[in-house]
């Protein structure tokens, strides 16, 4: 049975004339304790998002789901002095975590809740990005239809269902009666948009006085925009065109390259490209930051510059490609086994249908030059932020093998490969990521007014970023034995204790369930001896 495309992330299709098939809403929240009316957060390690180092010991107290204050408490290696800590009365929760590291919620700039052609209900798809401390995402082309995306908000919001707080930005042209071909039509569009409640708009292309009059017109309006800049578009239109229009954020990097074109105008496809053959896309994508300005020459500085004087956000979405440059350590990590649901792990397959599944014959040499186009992007990315720029996690799961959650801690660490130090990581996880929402007043950084959103974790993610996977990191004990560390262990949103650990063995049983009904396991491809 063929699986239906998915209209989401990477994929570059015209939403004026498609109707959404839903996946399945979030049931009541059944987890979760508090919000409280007086909450004290004992003796962590404070890293508050800023770019700061970390300090502790340190009391946090929360009134409802705000942040009414954080008190230092004493000395590394010394006994807490209890005289300086926040009293509590029989009324207050006290949450003992001493020794933890506690950090500002994720957010997720690139996050897509699943499909129907992955088979991924919204509990399953929300819960493994609480179980990683992802507080806030923002779902970029509300792929289960506007409507719904904005029910799902409106109850997160509310903290009816366990989920992350939802921003719903739909793809340009989602819902229009028919094609929008000219500037009114653009601005007719763009503010029906807002009036129906949208938080922003995800553009791929149009023409380029379409693309002027959208992205400006709904900058007019106040709203937020990103773009994936598709190959179908982007000669006539590219990064720094949508920059001067008003863009807040380019995705992935499509569109960057061909603004640092120096001795062509187009990508040099191979002459039997199609677009619709995406091992085609995606293997000549592998070539394209080579034929790019070389890192630090004067086109290359000066496009940056431009990007960074317009005050512009890069989402990279690095994990999302990871495939293509080690197709194996995608396929094989550790989690799948236990995680990914066998609709999703069918989805991912070799298929010339589902999108991202474009494993036709992936060789060595698309691998070697993907390696390429990682240190090059990575190389403007790194030094886009070491001159102030705002670059965002992001983390476009549920395709390439990327599974919601654990592919948002595996683009921690990329950003960690790119040249980030672990705490200009975390930074882009939270305080920029809340930036490029606008959402900055609310959450992003440990601040004292802010909502109380956190990520508490036993181990020190500044040393190894991988402690924050929900399977944890291993370590070897006294005995000689191999352990697991790590994973984090609370999640708060709004002032809700969320036992990460428990939102994981619910997803895993969701899965083992799943298995059961459908008789299936997620076996290699290919392979009939497993």
């Amino acid at each position: 049975m063929l699986k239906k495309t998915l209209l989401l992330a990477l994929c570059c299709l015209f939403y004026s004339s498609i109707s959404f098939s839903q996946i399945s809403p979030a049931p009541d929240r059944g987890e979760g304790d508090g919000p409280y009316d007086r909450l004290i957060i004992r003796g962590v390690v404070l890293v508050d998002g800023t770019g700061a180092p970390p300090i502790g010991p340190v009391d946090i107290v929360v009134e409802k789901n705000k942040i009414a204050q954080i008190q230092v408490v004493g000395y590394p290696g010394l006994p807490i002095n209890e005289n300086r800590r926040p009293k509590a009365d029989e009324k207050t929760k006290v949450l003992d975590a001493e020794g933890h590291y506690l950090l500002p919620g994720f957010v997720d700039a690139h996050a897509h809740i699943g499909g129907t052609g992955q088979g991924t209900p919204a509990e399953y798809v929300y819960k493994l990005w609480m179980a990683h401390g992802v507080t806030t995402i923002r779902d970029p082309s509300a792929g289960n239809g506007l409507d719904w995306v904005l029910s799902e908000k409106k109850r997160s919001a509310a903290n009816e269902i366990t989920a992350p707080r939802i921003l719903a930005y739909t793809a340009f042209g989602q819902g229009a009666k028919s094609p929008i071909t000219n500037a009114e039509q653009a601005k007719a569009w763009v503010n029906e948009n807002k009036a129906k409640g949208a938080d922003g708009i995800k553009f791929f292309g149009a023409k380029p006085d379409v693309m002027e009059a959208a992205i400006s017109e709904n900058k007019r309006i106040g709203l937020r925009s990103a773009m994936h800049h598709q190959q179908l578009d982007v000669a006539r239109w590219n990064v720094l065109n949508s920059a001067r229009a008003g863009l807040t954020s380019m995705e992935h990097w499509y569109g960057l390259p061909e603004a640092l074109f120096e001795n062509r105008t187009i990508q040099d496809f191979r002459l039997d490209y199609n677009y619709q053959n995406e091992q085609h896309r995606f293997g000549e994508a592998g070539k394209l930051w080579k034929q790019a300005a070389a890192p630090y020459s004067e086109h290359w500085n000066k496009v940056m510059n431009e990007l960074l004087e317009l005050d512009f956000t890069l989402d990279p979405t690095f994990n999302i490609y990871e495939a293509n440059r080690d197709l194996m350590r995608a396929r094989t990590a550790e989690w799948h086994a236990t995680y990914t649901l066998p609709s999703l792990w069918r989805f991912y397959a070799p298929s010339r249908q589902s999108h991202g599944s474009y494993w036709f014959d992936w060789t060595t040499e698309e691998e070697t030059q993907w390696k390429e186009n990682y240190r090059l992007w990575m190389t403007f990315v790194n030094e886009y932020k070491n001159r102030g720029g705002r670059v965002t996690a992001g983390s476009d799961s549920g395709f390439i093998y990327q599974l919601y959650g654990f592919a948002y801690i595996r683009e921690l660490e990329l950003l960690r490969e790119a040249g980030f130090h672990p705490l200009e990581v975390i930074r882009s996880a939270t305080m920029y990521g809340a930036q490029s929402l606008g959402m900055d007043k609310q959450i992003g950084t440990v601040e004292v007014g802010k909502l109380a959103d956190f990520v508490i974790v036993e181990e020190n993610p500044l040393q190894n970023l991988k402690v924050l996977y929900g399977t944890g990191s291993i370590r070897i004990d006294e005995n000689n034995q191999p352990i697991r560390v790590g994973g984090v262990k609370y999640t708060v949103k709004d002032g809700i204790v969320y036992d990460a650990k428990q939102l994981l063995e619910d997803v895993r049983a969701m899965v083992e369930k799943a298995k059961a009904e459908e008789n299936a396991q997620n076996h290699q491809p290919g392979l009939d001896w497993e």
